[in-house]
């Protein structure tokens, strides 16, 4: 899904492009926070509000393993969320030598993937697709926020090089050639709190780029295509249906008739206080509009259910039985390595959770407290043998070389002969340099139709 991690927020438009702008956006770095999120939790006077406060930390116990560690994310901008996360989150993900996310989006298959899925199949246009005077209203919306983005853009941002048509053209380029689904995700994205946030590696890509700085091996629990299918899985009926109400709640808020139930400053508050209310997570996490709202009319709650039934199936709980089964292979298979997976925070809260599979299987997974250090350090685990690394480097070579056997013995035996068939003088033949192998290569094979 186009995002910065998910499909709606931050590269609903040329994915390729503006992932590429994203990558050298890296202001600030691990130094901040050296203060303690304590302080910067005061200061939002999270007690006032939410009883306890707690981290988005968890760790597996594998004694006398190496811990693994799960962080929950939020898919907003770092600068906004990282003085208040806790230290020792920080310190899990030094410590810690395979980082893991979703997906990975600093590979531009995964990117050119995601924008390709959104596309209408055989070159169609949106025009052809949409009734008329729902195409009209999608153009008169798009136009309203092309003309506003200039004015909802800060001045930090256009000091950094990023102008508003170069923005709008990053997320809208090329909407009439994109499936519905996709257009209502975008909508739902485009409005000016969100505008404001752009820029700004969101938190899941800012460990990415951290993990690659710092030389971790980084890897993905799931395919791209395991999370482009699903949101164009809907019916017709559907889609058309959630569009128009996307469309008519921007409308609304346009005209100042109507509210989102929660806003991104919501969800950054409830995040930096420490506050788990799944709730406002789960929305996070699927990256889909609430359509279940007073907005809908009596007689299109049962569509709205529907959909919003389809999303919490596809976008949450399949999706945490698959990540987690990924996990205890990736666990069960390294249990002398240590881990730190990083996922949207919804994957981790309610029900039905990743941690909730994991524990069914026998792993004893904890929250730790904000204040509790966490065990080992980054010096330590330098010293880690890489031995296994490097077979499984050696194995995967020797698998890929075995298929090409046949087809070098065929065209050694033709170049051994002259034009007249005598034998030429054998040559010594040059050993093929081996490209360098990605990380993500040389973990647990995924099969293809297992999940």
């Amino acid at each position: 899904m186009c995002t910065a991690y998910h499909p709606a927020t931050n590269m609903a438009g040329n994915c390729m492009e503006y992932i590429a702008f994203l990558l050298v956006l890296l202001p600030w770095t691990w130094s901040r926070g050296a203060s303690g999120s304590s302080f910067f939790r005061e200061q939002l006077r999270c007690d006032e509000f939410t009883k306890d406060q707690h981290s988005f930390l968890w760790r597996v116990r594998r004694d006398p393993s190496p811990p693994a560690y799960f962080f929950g994310t939020i898919h907003v901008p770092y600068t906004r969320v990282w003085d208040y996360i806790p230290d020792n989150a920080k310190q899990a993900f030094r410590n810690s030598e395979n980082i893991f996310f979703e997906l990975d989006l600093t590979d531009t298959y995964t990117i050119s993937t995601l924008s390709n899925c959104q596309l209408l199949p055989h070159g169609d246009n949106l025009s052809n697709v949409l009734p008329n005077s729902l195409f009209q209203r999608l153009e008169r919306h798009l136009e309203y926020v092309r003309v506003m983005m200039p004015t909802w853009m800060t001045e930090q941002q256009k000091g950094r090089g990023l102008y508003a048509d170069y923005l709008f053209n990053a997320i809208a380029g090329n909407w009439q050639r994109k499936r519905p689904v996709w257009i209502m995700l975008m909508v739902n994205s485009l409005t000016e709190t969100d505008i404001k946030s752009r820029g700004i590696p969101v938190l899941d890509l800012y460990l990415a780029q951290e993990a690659m700085r710092s030389n971790k091996r980084t890897g993905a629990v799931e395919r791209v295509e395991e999370q482009c299918i699903p949101l164009n899985g809907l019916n017709f009926t559907q889609v058309l249906f959630a569009l128009n109400q996307t469309l008519w709640q921007q409308e609304s808020i346009r005209s100042g008739h109507h509210q989102r139930a929660y806003t991104t400053e919501d969800l950054i508050w409830h995040y930096n206080c420490g506050d788990l209310n799944s709730v406002i997570f789960k929305h996070d996490t699927a990256q889909v509009p609430n359509l279940l709202n007073t907005t809908v009319a009596a007689n299109d709650i049962s569509l709205a259910q529907e959909i919003d039934e389809y999303f919490r199936e596809e976008l949450i709980f399949k999706r945490n039985r698959r990540m987690a089964s990924r996990v205890e292979e990736i666990l069960n298979a390294y249990p002398n390595k240590s881990f730190f997976f990083a996922f949207g925070a919804g994957h981790f809260l309610g029900n039905y959770t990743v941690i909730e599979l994991l524990k069914k299987k026998g792993f004893v997974i904890e929250n730790i407290p904000v204040h509790e250090a966490v065990e080992g350090s980054a010096e330590e685990e330098a010293e880690v043998d890489l031995s296994w690394l490097r077979e499984a480097e050696d194995l995967h070579n020797r698998r890929r070389d075995r298929n090409k056997n046949g087809r070098r013995r065929k065209k050694k035996k033709k170049n051994n002969e002259d034009d007249d068939g005598r034998p030429q003088q054998q040559q010594p033949q040059q050993q093929p340099v081996q490209p360098h192998r990605q990380f993500n290569d040389l973990w647990i094979p995924l099969e293809k139709n297992k999940y």
